[in-house]
């Protein structure tokens, strides 16, 4: 039987063959490739790593990260707000939105940036509100 691959899956399965593996650590500002929804097309966006190297990224060459997005005019609960975009290595005003996901840290293009403090306070207290922590 033969099974034919979309271009983001074949894309995907070449970045694993290379087998680079980088570590990124909280607060990181990544370049991943996002599949849109039929998987057959996918887009270049930023992404903010949540997830310590340390305590999860080494043990699993993996990273958890939240969405970065240019909309900031939305109102999807929790967004965050860049203000200090240039130090994150971003172009303009974006938000982090609180909607996770992990990726194989092989699978990321490259790191762009950091958070500033003033804005990892702030995605902290999303954070926190999302997971209900005290």
């Amino acid at each position: 039987m033969v099974r034919w691959m979309s271009g983001t899956q074949k894309k995907m399965k070449k970045l694993l063959k290379i087998g680079k593996c980088i570590m990124y650590n909280i607060f990181d500002v990544i370049r991943v490739s996002f599949p849109f929804t039929d998987m057959a097309r996918s887009k270049t966006r930023p992404a903010l790593v949540i997830s310590s190297y340390d305590f999860f990224g080494e043990k699993s060459g993996h990273s958890v990260a939240a969405m970065i997005t240019s909309a900031t005019n939305s109102s999807f609960p929790l967004d965050t707000l860049v203000k200090e975009y240039k130090e994150a290595g971003l172009p303009k005003p974006c938000s982090v939105r609180m909607k996770l996901f992990t990726i194989d840290n092989r699978l990321v293009i490259e790191k762009v940036g950091q958070l500033s403090k003033n804005d990892r306070q702030k995605v902290k207290l999303s954070l926190k509100k999302l997971l209900e922590l005290s």
